[in-house]
């Protein structure tokens, strides 16, 4: 192993604001960015999906944002996908909040997502989600605000990280597989909590459409501020872009 091949963050480093709950969403960060761009993470409190519990992962983004800034990163990223698209309101605060506060670049997954169907020209999608309805009827809402039509809407009722995260990346494909809809211009599998990279090249072969997810969009949008345009084999078609 040489120093060249370690991912110290030699092209760029990401800040990560993680839902404290989360487990998968640094392994697929991991996975997707080149090896030469590094990704620093600090947590903030959310074990649930409650009003109360997701409005409470904001409180604290200030504080976190600043250990994150002592990185010294390209970007800070707010990456929870329920709390970004709680309302166009909540996630411009949230970039304004971190960008006010360290100096530095902000963005959020809600504005990876909305960037990478912009990007796919995906005018009306699918979505597939572990969530509870509540979070399911805001995500179609803050799509909607910026012109995207979810034609429908396949979720689990699941409400915590631990048990997202337990369900088989087999399980998405086949919920989108039984989602398939011939008037989607893509599927996006929603949240950043669940285990979808394994099955995004499958879904796509299987469903002749784009798929993004939470993670994936969030990795895409990343790179691309920090200008690099690396693809990727595994991440879907939004990498050829």
């Amino acid at each position: 192993m040489t120093i060249d091949s370690i991912a110290y963050g030699k092209r760029a480093r990401v800040g990560v604001l993680l839902p404290s709950g989360n487990i998968a969403a640094e392994a697929e960060l991991r996975a997707i960015l080149p090896y030469d761009v590094g990704i620093h993470v600090t947590r903030l409190p959310l074990k649930g999906s409650s009003r109360e519990e997701l409005l409470g992962m904001t409180e604290g983004v200030e504080h976190a944002a600043a250990l994150l800034a002592d990185t010294e990163p390209s970007l800070i990223v707010f990456h929870c996908t329920a709390v970004s698209t709680w309302d166009p309101a909540m996630d411009s605060s949230l970039c304004q909040r971190i960008s006010v506060s360290t100096a530095t670049q902000a963005t959020t997954t809600a504005q990876a997502i909305i960037n990478a169907l912009r990007a796919l020209n995906a005018k009306k999608v699918v979505v597939i989600t572990p969530y509870v309805d509540e979070i399911n009827e805001r995500e179609v809402r803050f799509l909607s605000h910026f012109g995207v039509e979810t034609l429908s809407v396949r979720a689990l009722g699941l409400s915590h990280p631990q048990e997202m995260y337990a369900v088989e990346p087999g399980t998405w494909l086949d919920l989108a597989i039984h989602a398939k809809h011939e008037d989607a211009d893509a599927y996006f599998i929603s949240c950043t909590a669940i285990r979808t990279l394994p099955v995004i090249a499958e879904i796509e072969r299987v469903l002749e459409r784009p798929v993004i997810t939470s993670n994936q969009v969030m990795a895409w949008h990343a790179l691309r501020l920090c200008g690099i345009g690396d693809g990727h084999d595994r991440a879907g078609q939004l990498f050829s872009i």
